[in-house]
């Protein structure tokens, strides 16, 4: 193993990518692969995997309260209401991603949303049923061995995307699983595996 894949800070050991920042050592420890049930943050990390395309994510961790008060607090039926003004709006905010087909697919994402819930009673019941129900738990001892993507967050991503989602392809999805815990990635070493 070597040593950028494990992170030791304050005697605990972490995945190698939990360092430098205190705003990713705190996101690591606390949210990162826990199982989240809740629509509104299922649609809030929907939106900031979406905006992290191209970027790290220590960017768009910074940025993320100021998304919280440019999109209403992720408030998707809120959200699916905005209009060319409001995007036009949203464009000139400078604590967000200012990039108008990210800023778009939040709207459209929403609107999606939407009608996912309509289908399914919620988002939560949706986007679980990709694993069943359980999250999977992995057993990496190295960060080399993590996927990118995987045959889950393939079907993932067509699914989406078939249903008007943007912003979701099968890297994003696998992302997006991590953060919301329907897999834990915690390489074997770091005290959060065991943990969740």
């Amino acid at each position: 193993m070597k040593s950028k894949d494990i992170k030791a800070t304050s005697e605990k050991i972490r995945c190698g990518w939990a360092s430098g920042d205190a705003s990713l050592i705190e996101y690591h420890d606390e949210e990162w692969g826990v199982p989240v049930h809740d629509d509104k943050t299922l649609f809030e990390f929907l939106v900031l995997e979406g905006a992290q395309a191209g970027l790290n994510w220590v960017t768009v961790l910074k940025k993320r309260e100021s998304y919280r008060e440019a999109f209403d607090g992720f408030d998707f039926e809120i959200i699916a209401s905005y209009d060319r003004k409001k995007v036009t709006q949203l464009l000139a905010e400078k604590g967000i991603i200012r990039n108008r087909l990210k800023i778009e697919s939040v709207v459209a994402n929403a609107k999606a949303l939407l009608k996912v819930r309509e289908e399914f009673g919620t988002f939560d019941s949706y986007i679980w049923k990709f694993v069943g129900g359980r999250r999977i738990k992995n057993n990496w001892s190295t960060l080399r061995l993590i996927p990118a993507k995987t045959g889950v967050s393939v079907s993932m991503s067509k699914d989406l995307m078939g249903r008007g989602f943007r912003f979701v392809g099968p890297t994003i999805c696998y992302s997006y699983m991590q953060a919301v815990g329907l897999v834990n990635d915690h390489i074997t070493s770091c005290f959060r595996h065991d943990q969740l």
